[in-house]
C-alpha cells in the first residue's frame, strides 16, 4: 500500500515540476532583470565550457572557504545555546567540503557539535546551493545536446540564482510548512531539560529542524539536524512525514529525466529513461525485501515505528538518488539488502540520480549504450543527432570510472594501514563492508554510512575529505569538457540506420550496461564483503 501511494503520487507531481524546470532552463526573462542588474550579472552574457567551469569553482570554492571558518570560529559566532566549541581542523575540513559537494558525510554528531548558526547559515545555505550547482551543470550539457556550431553553454550564474530563488527555494518553503504541521519541529530555542520517569535528568535537543530537512531531502543532500538523521521523532515523527520524505528523495530526480525529455522536445526520450531506472530500482527493492528475513529477521538497529516496507524503500530511494539520507542503521539491515544499498552507490547513483549531477552521471551510460550498439552494428554512434566519437566516449568513461578508482584504492588503503583499521568496529567481511561503503558514499557524494565505522578521526577526516572533493571533480570537470566537444558538433537528422533511444529495447540494453558495468567493476570486492557474510551468517556465523 506505501508502495502504491507513494508511485501514485510521485507520477502525479512529476509533470508540473519538470515543466517548472523547463521554465526555468529558459533564456533570461525581462521581469528578471531587476534582480540581475541588483547583482551585477549580465544573463544574456554566455558563457564558453571553460569559463563556465571557472565560475562553478570559483563559487564553491568561496562557498568551502566560507563554511570551512564558520565551523572553526563557532564558539564565537551567534546562536550559540549550547555553547559548543569550534570544530577541530581535520573535522572542520571534512564537514565544510562534505556540504559543498552535496555529499553531506557526517562524522559528528549534529545536536552535541553544531551551533544553530552553523546549522542554519553553514550546512542548511550548503544544502540549496550544492544543489542549484547540480541542476546548473545538468543544463549546460543539455544545452551542449541541443546546440550546433556552437562554443557556449548558458551563463553558470543566472543558472545557479534561478535554480536557487525560483525553485528549490519555494519548494522547500512549501515542503518545510508540510513538515511543520507533521510534527517537525523548528525554533531556535536553548534545548530543554526534562526529568525522566525514572528520575533522571534529560536534556532535550531543539533547533531549526524543518527547513533543513525540507532541503536535505528535495535537494538529494541528506545530511540531518541530529546524529540519527531521519529516525530521529523530531526529524520524522510519524509514518505521513516518513511517506512526504521519501516523496521528497525522489521528486526531482524523477522529475528531471522527464525534463530532459521536455526540453529536448522528445518525451518519449524522457518516459524510457524514467522506465529503465524505475525497472533499476523494483529489481533492487524486490531483493532487498527478500532478503532483509534470511535467514531471519534481526530488529536491532532497524526502524520499529514504520513497517519493513517503508525502511527498505527508503534505503533503497536514498542510495539510488546519491540523497544519503537514512531512517534505520544500514549496517544493521541483513547482509543482502545492505549490500543492493551498497551497490546502488558503487553504481553510480544514477537510478533516477541525485539532483541534476544524477542526470549527468545517467547520460554517460546512455551515451556508452549508444556507441557499444554502433559497434554491434558497424555504424558511427549517434545520440540525438551528435557523433559519439573516440574523445566523447573516453571522457564519458573517465566520468564513470575516476569515481570507482577513488573508492577501490581508498578502500585497499584504508584496510592495510594501521590508521584506517582502527576505526573498524567489525571483524571479517562485515569490517570490509563497513570501508567499502564509506568510500562509496564518499566518492559518490551519496552521504549515508554503514555507521559501524569511527569516521571522526584525523585519518578518515582528511582521507574521505578528499576523496569527496575528488568524487565531485571528477564528474563537473569531465562533463563540461565534454559538453564543450559535442556543443561544436552539427547534428545529423535520424536515418533508417539510427538506433532510436525512445525504444523499450534501449531501456533493456542501457539497464543491462549499468548491471554489466557495475558487476564487472565491483563484483570481486562484493563477493568478499556482503555476499560472503551473508552465507556466513546463513551458517550461524556473525561479525
Amino acid at each position: 500500500m506505501f508502495s502504491t501511494l507513494l508511485l501514485f503520487t510521485l507520477f502525479l507531481l512529476v509533470v508540473p515540476v519538470a515543466k517548472w524546470l523547463v521554465f526555468l532552463y529558459r533564456p533570461a526573462m525581462n521581469w528578471e532583470t531587476p534582480l540581475f542588474n541588483l547583482l551585477k550579472i549580465n544573463p544574456y552574457s554566455e558563457m564558453s565550457a571553460k569559463e563556465y567551469l571557472n565560475a562553478l569553482l570559483l563559487f564553491n570554492g568561496i562557498g568551502l572557504v566560507f563554511l570551512f571558518l564558520l565551523l572553526v570560529l563557532q564558539g564565537h559566532l551567534p546562536l550559540n545555546h549550547e555553547k559548543f566549541e569550534g570544530l577541530n581542523l581535520d573535522l572542520a575540513f571534512n564537514t565544510a567540503i562534505s556540504f559543498v559537494t552535496n555529499t553531506n558525510w557526517q562524522a559528528y554528531a549534529g545536536e552535541s557539535t553544531l551551533s544553530y548558526f552553523s546549522q542554519m547559515i553553514g550546512l542548511t545555505v550548503q544544502n540549496f546551493l550544492s544543489a542549484a550547482t547540480g541542476l546548473s551543470l545538468s543544463f549546460a550539457f543539455i544545452r551542449s545536446l541541443l546546440r550546433e556550431n556552437q562554443t557556449t553553454l548558458g551563463n553558470f550564474w543566472t543558472d545557479v540564482i534561478r535554480s536557487t530563488l525560483f525553485f528549490l527555494l519555494p519548494l522547500s518553503l512549501v515542503f518545510a510548512l508540510i513538515l511543520g504541521v507533521q510534527g517537525v519541529i523548528q525554533n531556535i530555542h536553548p534545548y530543554v531539560s526534562i526529568e525522566t520517569m525514572e528520575n533522571e535528568a534529560l536534556k532535550l535537543p531543539m533547533g531549526p529542524v524543518a527547513s533543513q530537512v525540507a532541503i536535505k531531502q528535495l535537494g538529494s543532500n541528506g545530511g540531518g539536524f541530529f546524529n540519527a538523521n531521519s529516525a530521529h521523532p523530531f526529524e520524522n515523527p510519524s509514518l505521513y512525514s516518513n511517506f512526504l520524505e521519501t516523496l521528497a528523495i525522489l521528486l526531482i530526480p524523477v522529475a528531471s529525466l522527464y525534463f530532459f525529455g521536455l526540453v529536448i522536445g522528445k518525451r518519449r526520450e524522457g518516459i524510457v529513461l524514467i522506465i529503465a531506472c524505475a525497472a533499476l530500482w523494483a529489481l533492487g527493492l524486490i531483493f532487498s525485501i527478500l532478503f532483509n528475513e534470511i535467514p531471519f529477521e534481526s530488529l536491532e538497529g532497524k526502524e520499529l515505528r514504520f513497517e519493513h516496507d517503508p525502511t527498505l524503500i527508503w534505503t533503497e530511494s536514498t542510495t539510488a538518488t546519491s540523497n544519503g539520507s537514512v531512517n534505520a542503521m544500514i549496517s544493521s539491515l541483513n547482509p543482502i539488502t545492505g549490500g543492493i544499498a551498497l551497490l546502488n552507490i558503487l553504481s553510480g547513483e544514477i537510478i533516477f540520480g541525485g539532483v541534476g549531477v544524477g542526470l549527468v552521471g545517467l547520460l554517460m551510460y546512455v551515451i556508452l549504450t549508444v556507441f557499444l550498439a554502433g559497434l554491434m552494428v558497424g555504424r558511427t554512434p549517434e545520440y540525438l543527432g551528435k557523433k559519439i566519437e573516440k574523445r566523447e566516449i573516453k571522457l564519458a568513461m573517465l566520468i564513470l570510472l575516476l569515481p570507482s578508482l577513488l573508492i577501490l584504492v581508498g578502500t585497499s588503503l584504508s584496510l592495510v594501514l594501521p590508521e584506517g583499521l582502527f576505526s573498524v568496529s567489525a571483524k571479517g567481511p562485515h569490517g570490509l563492508s563497513e570501508v567499502l561503503y564509506a568510500f562509496a558514499s564518499a566518492a559518490g557524494n551519496n552521504g549515508s554510512a554503514f555507521a559501524g565505522l569511527n569516521a571522526n578521526t584525523p585519518y578518515y577526516n582528511i582521507v574521505l575529505g578528499v576523496v569527496m572533493l575528488l568524487g565531485r571533480l571528477t564528474i563537473i570537470v569531465p562533463t563540461l569538457f565534454l559538453a564543450d566537444l559535442l556543443v561544436r558538433k552539427k547534428a545529423t537528422p535520424p536515418t533508417a540506420g539510427t538506433f532510436p533511444t525512445d525504444s523499450p529495447l534501449f531501456a533493456i540494453l542501457l539497464c543491462s550496461i549499468i548491471i554489466i558495468m557495475a558487476a564487472l567493476t565491483f563484483f570481486p570486492v562484493i563477493s568478499l564483503g556482503p555476499f560472503a557474510e551473508q552465507v556466513a551468517l546463513m551458517r550461524g556465523n556473525t561479525f
